[in-house]
């Protein structure tokens, strides 16, 4: 096999059309490469299906490499906004089906048999995720309050008489500021996926996040939700108002965004990127 010869990263699954073709020549994905449509070559329709892709070199996304920069999250966090970009800027002017991240193939001639292999299966998503974008909705809640000494001229007739059962009372009070902080957030909870049903039936409830991506509040609900662009305005302008009646929680809704959560394939299909198909 020549190492020399670069390899085909793909994007994304979309409907090749002029205007698209017009966009790629825009962009730049991974590693600065220009992008362009890889079209179905067993697909004689009109707007035939067509992997988004960009060459990249053989010796960074080989198999043995990519392990090697899975490690690396510089390589990965670059990568990641790379093919990210892409995507959505697919996203704004078309349907698109994104793939994951380092999806890649030894040569377009082997991509394009992988797209003609899941024709079938990509066009049903397409035609699934046709004038429908991504939302996301996130909860969280205050981080807890530290607790404070109790002034003896605040404390009244029952106050503790001693200094450990000041403290038990108020462990107790900020255990049930907790529970009463985390029951508004399962009314929260319920109250979007009501709104959430007027509009869509689609949703995937991701872990919730934690660490550095949620500061200091907690994260309790972290759903996305496919919604027709045609309701999107009235969707967000409902869970608005319904964040108003939950002013001690945050509520936190994203988007549009391409549909990441909503692309996988069937659990009876394979995987886009038949692992034999990928390189070596």
């Amino acid at each position: 096999m020549n190492t020399d010869e670069p390899l085909t990263y793909v994007y994304a699954v979309a409907r090749q059309t002029e205007p698209l073709g017009k966009l790629l020549t825009t962009l730049r994905g991974v590693g600065r490469a220009p992008v362009e449509l890889l079209a179905d070559p067993s697909d004689a329709g009109p707007a035939p299906l067509a992997f988004v892709v960009s060459p990249v070199p053989h010796g960074e996304f080989d198999e043995t490499a990519l392990k090697d920069h899975f490690e690396d999250l510089q390589w990965l966090e670059d990568v990641a906004r790379a093919h990210h970009d892409v995507v959505q800027a697919v996203a704004a002017h078309a349907t698109v089906l994104p793939l994951r991240l380092a999806t890649v193939y030894q040569s377009d001639s082997r991509a394009g048999r992988a797209l003609a292999g899941q024709h079938e299966t990509f066009a049903r998503r397409l035609a699934e995720l046709d004038a429908h974008t991504e939302y996301g909705v996130k909860i969280y809640v205050p981080p807890p309050a530290a607790p404070t000494p109790e002034h003896p001229a605040d404390a009244g007739a029952a106050a503790p008489t001693t200094p450990g059962k000041a403290y038990l009372q108020r462990r107790r009070a900020q255990h049930h500021a907790r529970e009463t902080v985390y029951g508004q957030a399962e009314q929260a909870a319920a109250t979007i996926e009501a709104i959430a049903a007027r509009y869509t039936s689609q949703r995937v409830r991701h872990a919730p996040q934690t660490g550095a991506l949620t500061g200091p509040q907690e994260n309790v609900l972290n759903d996305a939700y496919l919604i027709p662009d045609e309701h999107a305005e009235q969707f967000r302008a409902a869970l608005a108002q319904a964040a108003r009646d939950f002013p001690d929680l945050r509520v936190e809704v994203t988007g549009p965004w391409a549909p990441y959560s909503f692309a996988g394939p069937p659990a009876e299909a394979p995987a886009p990127a038949d692992t034999e198909e990928r390189a070596p």
